[in-house]
């Protein structure tokens, strides 16, 4: 189930995947000299730092760039001294204050990144990134709610953002608001029909759902690559679903889109093999893949 799991993560943050983040950092007694002493350990740190510019004659735009790879590599503290020397050197602030916001929030300071972002929208009303991050921070404190209404103005700030609609997606499937998890997840895939395909290694943690919560996921996705009739993916997200102990053959006997599928060869192979992986931990048989055979004359009959 890690691939339903890897996508579920799936809250961005201007532009980023909040696949994994520092959830220890939360917990972490370190104070940041001493995270920062940490992170000088690592072997990289000297080639790096060879190669930082001079915050007094660089300019912003280079700052911003030695921030970027810092946060990139994993030099967070270091990342948040350089955004801020780029501040100083005139760099744009909105951009810095959100970029400041997402590396707080990936050393697990909601706090610290709820004032960037809000410093953000009191600066620019009108960012959208300003408003999707702030829902970020949201959604990581539970409070979906806010987080969905955050992620709403940024839509309205651009509807063209599909990551916007994927995190909006996100907060109703946490809120068990299937209708609208649904509609929102095929709005970001119109828009983006790559997006679940992307990966970032720079993000935040997302607060996971449940076990149940996920699987249920997997066959809204499954419901929404049906409608594409894009079969492999639906049969992918459909053997997650059923591997995360969804009865998925119940639910597509009630539902209108996926009905016609429910009596599938292949549909009821990866429905075997799931329970096979749950009861035994290894599948019956081979994963299910490609396109859906033909249908056998009394399973076509059934469904016409």
């Amino acid at each position: 189930m890690s691939t339903c799991l890897r996508t579920m993560c799936l809250l961005v943050l201007s532009g980023l995947l909040i696949t994994g983040a520092r959830a220890a950092a939360q917990q972490d007694p370190m104070n940041p000299d001493q995270m920062r002493a940490f992170e000088h350990a690592n072997p990289q740190w000297p080639d790096i730092q060879a190669h930082l510019p001079d915050p007094a004659t660089a300019s912003s735009q280079d700052l911003e760039t030695a921030a970027d790879v810092l946060r990139a590599r994993r030099f967070p503290q270091d990342a948040l001294d350089y955004y801020m020397y780029a501040a100083q050197r005139g760099g744009k602030e909105v951009t810095l204050l959100n970029k400041m916001g997402i590396t707080e929030l990936n050393l697990g300071h909601n706090d610290r990144a709820r004032v960037y972002f809000e410093r953000v929208i009191k600066l620019k009303k009108k960012d959208a990134e300003g408003w999707n991050n702030l829902g970020a921070v949201e959604y990581v404190d539970g409070r979906n709610g806010s987080a969905i209404y955050d992620y709403k103005r940024a839509i309205k700030l651009n509807k063209k953002g599909a990551t916007y609609h994927s995190n909006l997606a996100t907060a109703y499937l946490q809120e068990k608001d299937w209708r609208n998890a649904r509609k929102e997840y095929a709005a970001a895939l119109k828009l983006d029909p790559g997006l679940f395909n992307h990966s970032d290694s720079s993000g935040v943690v997302a607060r996971m759902l449940t076990t149940e919560d996920h699987a249920r996921f997997c066959f809204e996705m499954a419901r929404i690559f049906a409608g594409y009739e894009d079969v492999p993916n639906m049969l992918h997200y459909l053997g997650m679903a059923s591997e995360g102990g969804f009865d998925i053959l119940e639910a597509m006997d009630r539902d209108s889109v996926m009905k016609r599928y429910s009596k599938d060869p292949r549909v009821l192979l990866l429905v075997r093999n799931a329970r096979a992986l749950r009861t035994t931990g290894r599948a019956s048989v081979d994963n299910v893949t490609g396109a859906i055979p033909p249908l056998q004359p009394s399973q076509q009959a059934q469904h016409e």
